[in-house]
């Protein structure tokens, strides 16, 4: 099997699926108890919160276990503009976010919020400058992506906090930093960041899990009522396998980084430079995105059309983002790009497993699939 579609979810890693088996054979005490099974437990999540803060360079009393980045955006989004609705009616976000802020986002615009929405380019880029003039006297929130997850494009998430704050300090700064962790380097005590959301699956830990970082003495109003776990921010009784599994995935992530980080880089050229060959494949994300993810359209050929093909192939890719259930790229349209590149667009995306004979693979597929199968008209 040649799996290629690690944007939308990775496979469990082993070691990983090892720590949450042993978690939850050896740790069923509730951590809140307050006897000692509880409390090792507790010790438990506390490891795994102290492995995630360094990860992120961040403390571990500004760690927020979650379900996984979705939760993390919703949380981090309506927080913010929750704590400042009294002196604020403004909200600042890029055109291309991902479901789980966009449509908060529009949610909130219809009680009345001012949105301002600053679209991508044509290459897949966000203005910086555009988003910091955006902001106002009465933004209460600017939200953006670290790594858009369908075409792969990085934005300065810490040149755009440090800018905003130098505008309304009293202004939010969250990002959704999913496709980014573990991938780019982060030291969020080192920016002007207020929140910033992570998720296991895409890393290598379970579906299920995820995490919050919420900068120290940050003013956010809780979403969700009930217990105090979490500091208050996300009651309920915390998920210690998977938690510890999250912990080991970035352990193992960080491990390897800079050979990982080469290694991608190579596939990246490796497939960039092979569709280049192939008449009737344009590329979607820009030469500086990341190199776990490449998009490009293959004209003629819808992209159900090519996904089944390659499927019969063994070979998975997608055609956007999976939250978005098969409809158009969310990405492409922001970006302004024809219909017809819209509806032939396919994603492939890496991860540390992936390997030449895989990229090998797609390419011979693309070439055959190209050659036999049914165009558009």
């Amino acid at each position: 099997m040649h799996y290629l579609d690690n944007v939308a979810t990775t496979r469990v890693a082993d070691a990983v699926a090892d720590v949450a088996d042993a978690v939850l054979r050896e740790h069923f005490a509730n951590p809140s108890s307050l006897y000692t099974p509880g409390a090792k437990s507790e010790f438990t999540i506390a490891d795994a919160r102290a492995a995630v803060a360094a990860s992120l360079g961040a403390k571990e009393s500004e760690i927020v276990f979650t379900s996984c980045g979705s939760e993390g955006n919703n949380l981090a989004v309506l927080g913010a503009a929750k704590a400042r609705r009294a002196w604020a009616d403004h909200i600042v976000v890029t055109g291309y976010e991902h479901p789980s802020v966009q449509l908060v986002v529009d949610a909130l615009e219809k009680e009345g919020w001012r949105v301002t929405k600053v679209m991508p380019d044509e290459t897949g880029h966000v203005d910086l400058n555009a988003m910091i003039e955006a902001v106002g006297p009465k933004t209460a929130l600017c939200t953006a992506m670290h790594v858009n997850n369908e075409i792969g494009s990085i934005l300065d998430v810490a040149a755009l906090a440090k800018a905003v704050k130098e505008k309304n300090s009293r202004t939010a700064v969250h990002v959704d930093g999913v496709q980014a962790w573990g991938k780019l380097p982060i030291r969020l005590n080192e920016t002007k960041i207020d929140s910033y959301s992570v998720s296991g699956h895409k890393i290598h830990a379970p579906k299920g899990v995820g995490a919050l970082y919420l900068r120290s003495g940050y003013n956010i109003t809780p979403v969700y009522l009930g217990g105090g776990q979490e500091h208050g921010r996300r009651p309920g009784t915390e998920n210690i396998a998977y938690i510890a599994a999250l912990a080991k995935a970035i352990e193992l992530m960080q491990s390897g980084w800079k050979a990982r980080t080469q290694r991608l880089a190579a596939l990246n050229k490796m497939l960039c430079d092979g569709i280049a060959q192939l008449d009737g494949i344009v590329k979607n994300s820009p030469d500086d995105a990341l190199s776990e993810i490449v998009n490009f359209s293959v004209d003629g050929i819808k992209s159900e059309t090519m996904l089944h093909f390659l499927e019969s192939r063994d070979i998975y890719v997608s055609s956007g983002s999976a939250c978005s259930k098969g409809e158009a790229s969310h990405t492409l349209t922001a970006m302004g790009l024809s219909r017809r590149r819209i509806d032939t667009a396919i994603r492939v995306s890496f991860c540390g497993d992936t390997t030449e004979d895989d990229v090998r693979a797609l390419l011979d597929a693309l070439r055959e699939g190209m050659g036999s199968l049914a165009h558009m008209r």
